[in-house]
């Protein structure tokens, strides 16, 4: 198990002139982030390419952003608890539910390299959206079934290659705290490639950035990784059952975090 404490940093507030002043600071310091690891992705792609297919490494490099951001916004407190694998380049169909966009930032302090289905408009976010295409990141357009075919036989790849990818299955954040239906395209990937699933459980993130206010909040943070789902012998006539069944795990336990936080 694996928990980064600061115990030193404030968990939940009300927004006011000192949030809004850290706020300005701690996107200064994404930006500048962004700014230096875009090239540092360009080199590190270049030189591990030959023998990193997979773009391991550059992905991984890409990760670490969230994680330097987060030590520097005093704001947020983020950590990481459960079943951590040994073997980071064992690749598992990682599927989590989805609170909030911070989601993504928090799930990057896991300490292994994932590839992440995104919706397109990501890729379109200058200088973040490029660094997505360098570490390999796959895009996906809603609502288009030949887009979402061709971002499945993506994820197939970089899963040969023995890189996990990361789906959120709700397809996009919940609106009313409620965990969401889940779709079928992550289920089915893994009952295809005969790969485990890997449950993630995140609470706390809504905190952090509120809805329509571009002012980060107070917010303490969790993701949760447990004990894989094996796929092996199932087949498609399977994937409703594997479906909820893993949904229901992630709501336990996410109500659980949430019951220990209050």
């Amino acid at each position: 198990m694996s928990d980064a404490t600061k115990s030193d940093r404030p968990t939940k507030g009300s927004a006011g002139p000192a949030v809004t002043l850290l706020s300005i600071w701690s996107w200064f310091v994404f930006g500048v982030c962004a700014l230096v690891w875009l090239p540092l992705m360009a080199i590190t792609l270049v030189v591990t390419y030959p023998f990193d297919r997979g773009r391991y490494w550059v992905g991984y490099l890409f990760r670490r952003l969230p994680v330097v951001h987060e030590k520097l916004n005093p704001l947020w407190h983020f950590r990481v608890t459960g079943h951590l694998p040994r073997d980071h380049r064992h690749p598992y169909v990682v599927v989590s539910n989805h609170e909030s966009f911070v989601d993504i930032l928090l799930i990057s302090h896991l300490p292994w390299e994932m590839k992440w289905l995104s919706k397109k408009e990501m890729f379109r976010i200058p200088v973040a959206g490029w660094a997505m295409y360098l570490a390999g990141d796959v895009q996906v357009d809603r609502g288009d079934k030949q887009s979402a075919q061709k971002a499945m036989d993506a994820c197939k790849v970089w899963l040969g290659r023995r890189v996990s990818v990361m789906i959120f299955p709700e397809g996009t954040r919940a609106v009313d705290g409620e965990l969401g239906q889940f779709k079928d395209g992550a289920f089915r990937l893994a009952v295809e490639t005969q790969l485990p699933i890997l449950p993630l459980a995140v609470t706390g993130t809504k905190e952090a950035l509120r809805k329509h206010d571009w002012r980060f909040g107070r917010a303490s943070a969790e993701v949760h990784v447990m004990e894989p789902v094996p796929t092996e012998g199932l087949t498609l006539d399977d994937v409703p059952a594997l479906k909820e069944q893993v949904r229901g795990m992630i709501a336990a336990q996410r109500d659980a975090m949430k019951a220990a936080m209050s």
